[in-house]
């Protein structure tokens, strides 16, 4: 019976690891199916998100002048049309190119000896061969060490993103800079890409046409991945990932 039970309990223990390791049923419910696409909501709904607060400079109040047409600190004569408030769509430009091409070499060797005896301690070093039979005070330890580490690590990089995608300005600061998210899915057959982009903008680096690019957002967060069949393959097993957090060799 209890060979029996062990039998039962190794199998009731690996079908949850293994439903966690894929890291939800989600996985399973789109087998044979492209990903689903999540539904547009609003980013300020999502959990992970946060309201931002950054130093402000202090406030000043404009003195009203009679008879002037020009308000102190306005920035335009007329109205501005542009986006500037909570909900209006701002279109973010991205277009970067990196290159790296760094390589690492390292050769470390390191040896220690340590040695420690006792061959005289107020005649209590002769009590140590009684209670330690065939010890030798003047030698009771020695120890030695020896390490050798090299490594060589070669990386070279070349990447190009070109990207076009519309946010929501999800704040206003006191200083008048607004908070932009912008969260795009795009599904191509069976792989889903997801694009997410977050920053700072200051009103006057929008253009007419309601666009800002990238380098011109504080705090930018600029995310690209996504999920699918062809991310699957290129994506470790989770227990290898495990075993390579907790391996010490």
């Amino acid at each position: 019976m209890r060979r029996a039970a062990q039998a039962l309990l190794v199998p009731a223990l690996l079908v949850p690891a293994l439903l966690s390791g894929c890291g939800s049923l989600q996985r399973l419910s789109e087998v044979g199916k492209p990903p689903e696409m999540t539904p547009t909501s609003d980013p300020t709904k999502d959990p992970a998100w946060r309201p931002l607060s950054m130093p402000m400079p202090a406030a000043q109040i404009a003195a009203p002048q009679a008879n002037a047409l020009w308000r102190p600190g306005s920035r335009a004569f007329f109205k501005d049309q542009r986006a500037a408030q909570v909900g209006d769509i701002v279109t973010v430009v991205i277009s970067t190119t990196d290159s790296a091409d760094v390589e690492d070499n390292t050769n470390t060797n390191r040896t220690g000896n340590e040695s420690m005896g006792m061959p005289n301690m107020f005649g209590f070093e002769s009590q140590i061969s009684r209670i330690l039979s065939g010890a030798n005070p003047s030698t009771l330890v020695s120890t030695s060490s020896g390490n050798g580490n090299t490594g060589q690590a070669t990386l070279k990089r070349n990447e190009t993103v070109a990207l076009r995608l519309a946010g929501v300005i999800t704040q206003v600061l006191p200083n008048g800079n607004l908070v932009v998210s912008a969260h795009q899915e795009m599904r191509v057959n069976s792989e889903l890409r997801d694009l997410q982009v977050t920053g700072v903008v200051r009103p006057q680096d929008i253009a007419s046409d309601n666009t800002v690019t990238h380098d011109r957002m504080a705090e930018a967060r600029i995310s690209y991945g996504g999920r699918g069949q062809v991310t699957d393959v290129q994506t470790p097993r989770w227990g290898q990932q495990v075993l390579d957090v907790i391996m010490p060799f």
